[in-house]
């Protein structure tokens, strides 16, 4: 559901291809004529292809192991009692695979899917509109449920702890207060920040995992597994390099391999090895470790402007023209993951490894304050 509370068929992906057993998402009605916009939108096809790359249950589901086994066990026991599984927390960082897994539990469940996020939901009453249209064992997600508003988190806990909710009808001296019985259902929070969330919500949840980064060897199978659903020929090499490239995530691998397939079709015959990855990759500026052009920007500003720092964070966004969010959101967290940037109580300051990669050689003298393990700043 995109805020408006219409529920999708169980995995139903969101272009509208048929979801298991032939419904369709979105389907026109005999009395409405089909429709062929004049002007698609221009990322309609990258919207659809993603959604064919998604697996469609737990088997097909590559990496996160230990999250995939527990969850498969939470499933399979609440179909034996015939009852809807317990409420699913999901955290990590974006691209890891929530949104798949949601759609995976209502496929598992055999039940449909609604899909709202928490930014739609600001005021108690867009949520009571979500919880009232729901049916008995439907799955609910919910997107980045830690940017829900304080009051809709407060009133969550009741409807997931007794499957019910609380609302006023009326103002001043009419204003009449009422509950509504809610059937059972099963909420699926997303969140990339679990530490955001009220502890009375998070405990709630029945099921809590956590999402991990990819290894190599595990995003070069979700490579192979994407290039053979997109009918592309591909090297093992080519996928190492792909995969090598991606942050450890899928979504950025899947982002790439399209955009190699591109290359590899203007340029050569099709075939993606690891010379025409690696020449493809280096046209969208992602280098050998994964950096991106924000993230060189950021390390050169730091070494070549300010020495290797310690810098603030508003004057290094100000050095590559970025706003400070983007760089402490987008470049700074994959950065200090691959330990190429330390946040420390003085500012950000490069470490070894940011000066090799570059080939440059640290200033003498020692090391700046909080290198290695500092605090954040």
């Amino acid at each position: 559901m995109n805020g408006d509370g219409t529920a999708l068929p169980a995995a139903a992906p969101r272009d509208g291809t048929p979801a298991p057993g032939g419904s369709t998402a979105g389907r026109s009605t005999a009395a409405e004529p089909a429709r062929r916009p004049a002007a698609p939108p221009a990322d309609g096809e990258e919207r659809a292809t993603e959604a064919a790359l998604r697996p469609k249950g737990l088997d097909g589901f590559i990496g996160q192991e230990r999250v995939r086994e527990q969850l498969d066990l939470v499933l399979r026991a609440a179909r034996r009692r015939g009852a809807t599984a317990d409420h699913v927390l999901l955290s990590g960082a974006p691209g890891l695979g929530k949104t798949t897994l949601a759609m995976i539990i209502a496929a598992e469940m055999e039940a449909p899917l609604r899909i709202t996020s928490g930014p739609a939901i600001q005021h108690t009453g867009d949520l009571a509109a979500v919880l009232a249209s729901l049916t008995g064992g439907e799955i609910l997600f919910l997107d980045e449920i830690h940017r829900m508003s304080r009051p809709a988190e407060e009133m969550l806990y009741l409807a997931m702890e007794d499957f019910r909710v609380d609302v006023v009808v009326g103002t001043g001296l009419d204003a009449t207060a009422m509950s509504l019985e809610l059937p059972p259902f099963t909420l699926v929070g997303a969140t990339v920040r679990a530490g955001l969330l009220l502890p009375p919500l998070r405990d709630r949840f029945g099921f809590t995992g956590h999402m991990e980064f990819y290894d190599p060897a595990e995003l070069e199978r979700v490579v192979r597994r994407s290039a053979r659903l997109l009918g592309v020929e591909i090297e093992p090499a080519g996928a190492a390099e792909i995969a090598g490239r991606s942050r450890g995530t899928p979504r950025i691998a899947n982002r790439l391999l399209r955009r190699v397939r591109d290359y590899a079709q203007v340029t050569a015959d099709g075939v993606v090895t690891r010379e025409i990855a690696s020449a493809a990759l280096g046209v969208y500026e992602v280098d050998g470790r994964g950096l991106d052009r924000l993230d060189r920007a950021v390390l050169r500003a730091l070494l070549k402007l300010f020495g290797g720092g310690p810098v603030g964070l508003a004057t290094l966004a100000v050095a590559v023209g970025e706003e400070r969010e983007t760089v402490a959101e987008v470049a700074e967290p994959f950065l200090v993951r691959e330990g190429l940037l330390a946040r420390t109580p003085r500012g950000r300051t490069a470490t070894p490894a940011a000066w090799a990669h570059f080939g440059l050689v640290p200033p003498p003298g020692p090391p700046p304050d909080g290198l290695p393990g500092a605090a954040p700043e």
